[in-house]
């Protein structure tokens, strides 16, 4: 009978298994560390290196151009009043519309702060709006050729000073009398003004 299954000596057949499998373990053994020696698992390719967090590729900024400030040249702004005429008691709604006239989206400041309306008869300045009214800024994305309106306002038919805020103020000459409307934002003036009549 073979040596290998029924071993052969002056000790107890445990005592030889128990050997051989000691031998088998460190055999088992020296071939692990060799297989871990050979493959380095989580070493990576050798020819290619980790990228470090600033080998990350930044993102580009949008163009400047299309989300900067606008230029005060393509910005066209016009008067707006919500009548041709108004009778006895009627008070005008007066607004402006706001233009971006360039190829590209900007910023402008359009808020309550920047706006300015003037109402004239002939040579005679009769009332602005900055004379007692104040707001804020409002800077906002203006799209091409996309008009926007804000929002109107009634004019109370009255002649302005910075001096009667808070006092009252003499009503305008009416009977068919006319007005003209011009309006202003920030350095921007209106090229037209809106007539309408007072009656």
């Amino acid at each position: 009978m073979s040596t290998l299954r029924t071993p052969v000596g002056p000790q107890p057949p445990s005592v030889y298994w128990r050997r051989r499998i000691l031998v088998l373990l460190g055999l088992l053994a020296v071939v692990v560390v060799i297989v871990l020696i050979v493959v380095r698992p989580g070493a990576g390719d050798p020819g290619r290196e980790t990228p470090k967090p600033t080998d990350t590729p930044s993102v580009e900024p949008t163009d400047a151009a299309a989300t900067g400030e606008c230029d005060p040249a393509v910005i066209r702004i016009e008067p707006v009043t919500d009548a041709e005429s108004y009778q006895a008691g009627q008070q005008p709604q007066i607004s402006m519309t706001i233009t971006n006239t360039g190829s590209r989206p900007c910023e402008f400041d359009v808020g309550p702060g920047a706006q300015q309306y003037l109402i004239v008869s002939g040579a005679d300045p009769i009332w602005s709006s900055t004379d007692c009214l104040q707001g804020d800024s409002l800077v906002q994305t203006l799209e091409p050729n996309t008009p926007l309106s804000t929002t109107p306002f009634a004019w109370d038919r009255t002649r302005s000073s910075a001096t009667t805020c808070d006092s009252s103020r003499p009503e305008v000459v009416a009977g068919g009398a006319t007005y003209r409307l011009s309006v202003k934002l920030g350095p921007v003036e209106s090229s037209s003004d809106a007539p309408f009549l007072l009656y």
